[in-house]
């Protein structure tokens, strides 16, 4: 088994923050067919998935008055092989990469098709490694200005729009309470509350980070408004 003394850290850590506890994960979604050992192909499958559903619901909850039309259409700009391929390519990718001699020759760190099949399957050996959780804050990361830039205005986090929402109306702010912490110091998993005492609404939320965690659980308190 590959050790993850041996995985590229700093990249990870700068690009991701995140460090793998698999270490044959990360090394398996950087593998191209075209050079020896386990490939990428499943791993792409699952990350392009999970991406996918993941665009959806940040679209579903960022976009509340969007059509199913056009929420469909947000989704296929941000997770088309383009739109990938230029986050493969700012995220260097390609310099991790291992590929058979042939592509190599021919410049396939730089082929879009690569780059982003690579890229979903570094997010599919996330979610293996670390949870729904750790690939969920890392695809937030990655795409959350896209989604801004599209939409041609700032984008606002839950947390923001639930305290916009109550102090319009002249009531307290959320309270977030950490109420259990899993997992060893570098793979965290956070359990978060979130109480809205003015609405008498409570809800709770898990991520990879507190910040997330405190995310998820006002998109829970805002899900409860929409639903009256």
């Amino acid at each position: 088994m590959i050790q993850t003394a041996d995985l590229p850290a700093e990249w990870l850590d700068k690009k991701f923050n995140y460090r793998f506890s698999d270490g044959n994960l990360f090394l398996a979604a950087v593998t191209h067919r075209s050079a020896a050992g386990h490939n990428n192909e499943r791993l792409e499958y699952l990350g392009d998935a999970i991406l996918g559903f993941l665009v959806a619901k940040n679209l579903y909850h960022f976009f509340p008055g969007a059509s199913e039309g056009e929420l469909t259409r947000r989704r296929a700009a941000l997770v088309r092989r383009e739109t990938l391929a230029e986050i493969a390519i700012e995220l260097d990718l390609g310099a991790q990469l291992r590929l058979g001699s042939g592509e190599l020759k021919s410049g396939g760190y730089r082929r879009d098709s690569i780059l982003a099949d690579s890229l979903e399957a570094l997010l599919g050996a996330i979610y293996l490694d670390g949870g729904l959780g750790a690939v969920e804050e890392i695809i937030d990361s990655l795409f959350y200005q896209r989604m801004a830039d599209e939409s041609g205005s700032e984008l606002k986090d839950p947390k923001t729009r639930l305290q916009e929402y109550l102090q319009s109306r002249g009531l307290s702010l959320p309270v977030y309470e950490v109420t259990e912490t899993l997992g060893q110091a570098h793979q965290r998993t956070f359990r978060v509350s979130c109480d809205a005492a003015d609405l008498d609404l409570s809800g709770s939320g898990t991520g990879s980070s507190r910040r997330r965690a405190e995310q998820c659980a006002a998109v829970v308190i805002l899900e409860k408004i929409d639903h009256g």
